[in-house]
């Protein structure tokens, strides 16, 4: 596996987590798939790196990724509500 930094795995790792969350919430979203999947990864990155930070799970860890999906489905829901507004 290549060597590369751990902000890009975490993107990385978010794609899936938004295609996952995405895949568990399935719906209409104006934006559609790369807009979804950028919000999977935006959760992913802010549950990723609160997940550190509070001790709960580690870079690379399964407890990671399971962080990382919940982290895009919340903010995928989130980003559902503030549009039905």
């Amino acid at each position: 596996m290549p060597h590369l930094p751990p902000i890009l795995w975490t993107i990385l790792i978010g794609f899936a987590a938004g295609v996952l969350a995405k895949w568990i919430l399935p719906g209409k979203d104006p934006g559609g798939l790369i807009l979804t999947t950028l919000l999977g990864i935006g959760g992913a990155v802010v549950a990723d790196y609160a997940g550190a930070w509070l001790g709960w799970s580690h870079h690379g860890a399964l407890s990671g990724f399971v962080a990382d999906v919940v982290g895009a489905i919340l903010i995928l829901l989130a980003f559902r509500l503030a549009i039905k507004l």
